[in-house]
């Protein structure tokens, strides 16, 4: 299989994911123009699913070290495989908050709101689970992006002081998102054998299993989550199963296309956390925010006719996020 020889590939692989991870609600808001969420959702589940057998037949399956995708899958005891699933669950649940976020507030508020506190938390969770890089360099940078979601909170509360009751709905699921989120990663994390991806121990995952297990997890439990969600929308009316058959396939390839970015991004975030360890891998993702506002900003025109006071504030939230994203990298070279 496939596997980072160095620190270097790792990040770069890093900023790749970051990008993804930005970038995949940009397929929720061309969908939304004449999709629900809801119903893009289950497409963008099935994208990531059929992306992880894609990947684990491919570079999870070639290449001199580890062991083949098939082969490893058999041998990853039980309770790994209910690790993966159970992270697959979690992010599910936090996902589908973020995407409701999305329709509600928009990419600029929703991202670095819920991804931002995801971030936090998770990077916490994550060193202490599996410490690796110098802690005082990598927790400066944590602080730096906590101080740039607090300026991008100041701007969408001035930008949208005047707006309805949706758009605080929105702000107050990317919370409960980014909460949640901040678990997810470490489940996975914890069932590879992140010194050793060339010869992992026995019962344990290389990261294309980890991620195909991960999948599945969200895949099975969207049968029932977004089912809730379809009948008891967080806006509108409920909607129906019949109404997601009755979409058009470049509606449905939107979907998939938006599953298969965030599933190239997960997985390039797993099979890097072997030489940047899992911390610095999942901050480095998490710096998503920061790509989902350029976003926001420059396509989407989120921010259209914000005062000069807002834009300052946006401006600093980019150089802190950037500033922060710097010392998360140099905390894993050290």
């Amino acid at each position: 299989m496939f596997i980072v020889q160095n620190y270097a590939l790792a990040v770069i692989l890093c900023f790749i994911t970051m990008i993804c991870w930005g970038s995949w609600g940009n397929t929720q808001k061309l969908a939304a123009k004449s999709w629900r969420y809801e119903l893009f959702y289950w497409d963008y589940v099935v994208g990531i699913l059929l992306f992880s057998i894609i990947l684990g037949f491919t570079l999870g399956s070639h290449g001199e070290g580890g062991r083949p995708f098939v082969e490893d899958l058999a041998q990853v005891s039980g309770s790994n495989i209910c690790s993966a699933l159970v992270g697959g669950v979690i992010f599910n649940v936090s996902n589908i908050l973020l995407a409701a976020s999305v329709s509600l507030a928009g990419l600029t508020v929703a991202f670095p709101l819920g991804v931002g506190l995801a971030l936090v938390l998770g990077v916490f969770i994550n060193y202490f689970g599996a410490p690796k890089g110098d802690p005082f360099i990598l927790f400066s940078g944590v602080a730096l992006i906590v101080i740039a979601i607090v300026f991008n909170a100041m701007a969408s509360g001035k930008m949208n002081s005047g707006q309805s009751a949706s758009n605080r709905k929105g702000i107050l699921l990317a919370v409960i998102a980014g909460v949640l989120m901040a678990f997810f990663y470490r489940f996975v994390a914890a069932i590879m054998d992140l010194d050793n991806f060339e010869s992992p121990r026995p019962e344990m995952a290389t990261p294309y299993t980890a991620f195909f297990l991960f999948a599945c997890g969200i895949f099975l439990s969207n049968f029932v989550v977004n089912t809730i969600v379809m009948k008891k929308p967080f806006t509108g009316t409920p909607v129906s199963y019949s109404e997601y058959f009755k979409g058009s396939m470049s509606t449905h390839m939107v979907g998939l296309l938006g599953g298969a970015i965030w599933g190239l991004g997960t997985a390039l975030s797993y099979i890097s956390a072997g030489k940047a360890g899992a911390a610095v891998s999942y901050a480095l993702g998490q710096g998503a925010p920061m790509i989902a506002a350029i976003w926001g900003i420059f396509v989407w025109k989120e921010f259209k006719g914000a005062t000069r006071f807002i834009k300052v504030l946006l401006g600093c939230m980019f150089v802190l996020f950037i500033a922060g994203l710097a010392a998360i990298i140099i905390s894993g070279a050290n």
